[in-house]
């Protein structure tokens, strides 16, 4: 292919989106920093990955615009929209969106907000954000066990892109499919862009059981546990849960929750270990989107008047500094009687 495609944001998982682009067609990625481009432009990579010789750098938004037809936004949930409105000058309802970014958005009502249709309207997936402050209508999403890490090492993985659009499905299957990597598609956008987002706070809890030195019995428990309060969050805000039980829901949630090469999982190890969320911050190089999203589904929990233990316990530890012990053996005696209640 010789048309150009956008990736916006240099860290793990852009990188690796980056590369698996660069099979295929040529790459231009956006860098907020000035160094960071340079190297990639002048020596072909990114910390210690090299780059095809496809793939250039810019600190341009309005180049990115203006070469790319198709961009790829991969970036912390919390710098999403700041981002993408500095990025809406230079594109229009001809550009494609397909992101990667695994976190929700809130309006400032969100947080005075107590009921559940309050709630609805004021959190936005990553999607909504883009159709909120550009001008671009088709839009997708990246979502499945993609741990970026094993992506760069050239293992094997697979992918779901979600949209409303098949243009978008069957153009960044054009983008991305390999011999390594495999491209599924949804229709059902919403449903997996929570999913992708509500996984993580599992994925932290997952980490703190580790931490704390507790095996594949709990490990499991919570998994399973945790589907089941990411099912009835999402069914909280009008999402289906067809996407929970397939690669982009179960799948992600898996290799999110077991790998230590997950963000959130590490985040969660810390916790377990003893470690303030202060001090987390300051060893980890890159967001554990996780974190974020305990508090935005806290809220939809109690909005919602939802049984959700494990979210529960993970905002009192994470937020209000609770003891990590003591929350943790209220969770694991919880005394629900329900298995499965979803279908």
């Amino acid at each position: 292919m010789s048309r150009i495609v956008g990736v916006l944001g240099s860290g793990s998982f852009g990188t690796a989106i980056a590369r698996i682009l660069s099979k295929n067609t040529d790459v231009l990625i956006y860098c907020r920093r000035q160094e960071v481009a340079d190297r990639i432009n002048q020596e072909g990579k990114i910390k210690e990955y090299t780059l095809h010789k496809r793939v250039k750098a810019t600190t341009d938004l309005s180049e990115i615009g203006k070469k790319c037809h198709l961009i790829f936004p991969i970036l912390p949930s919390e710098h999403f929209r700041e981002v993408i409105k500095q990025l809406a000058p230079f594109v229009g309802p001809g550009h494609l969106m397909i992101h990667g970014t695994k976190g929700l958005d809130v309006s400032d009502e969100f947080e005075s907000a107590t009921d559940i249709a309050t709630i609805k309207r004021t959190v936005f997936t990553m999607s909504e954000v883009i159709m909120q402050e550009t001008s671009v209508i088709r839009t997708g999403a990246l979502a499945g066990p993609n741990l970026a890490k094993e992506i760069l090492q050239g293992q094997p993985a697979a992918t779901v892109i979600a949209s409303e659009f098949d243009e978008i499905i069957q153009l960044g299957r054009q983008v991305l499919a390999s011999a390594n990597f495999i491209v599924y598609g949804s229709y059902n956008l919403k449903g997996i862009e929570l999913a992708g987002a509500l996984k993580n706070i599992i994925a932290i809890a997952s980490g703190i059981l580790n931490g704390m030195g507790f095996g594949k019995n709990m490990e499991a428990l919570l998994i399973t546990r945790g589907l089941r309060e990411m099912i009835h969050i999402a069914q909280a805000v009008g999402a289906e849960i067809r996407p929970f039980l397939g690669t982009a829901g179960v799948g992600d949630l898996i290799a999110t929750a077991t790998s230590t090469q997950s963000r959130n999982y590490t985040f969660g190890g810390y916790i377990g270990a003893g470690k303030s969320v202060a001090e987390i911050k300051e060893l980890m190089d890159e967001v554990a989107e996780g974190y974020r999203t305990i508090n935005f589904a806290n809220r939809i929990v109690k909005a919602a008047n939802i049984t959700a233990p494990i979210t529960d316990t993970l905002y009192k530890v994470t937020y209000e500094g609770h003891s990590v012990q003591k929350a943790l053996l209220k969770l694991v005696t919880n005394p629900s009687e329900i298995d499965v209640d979803f279908i």
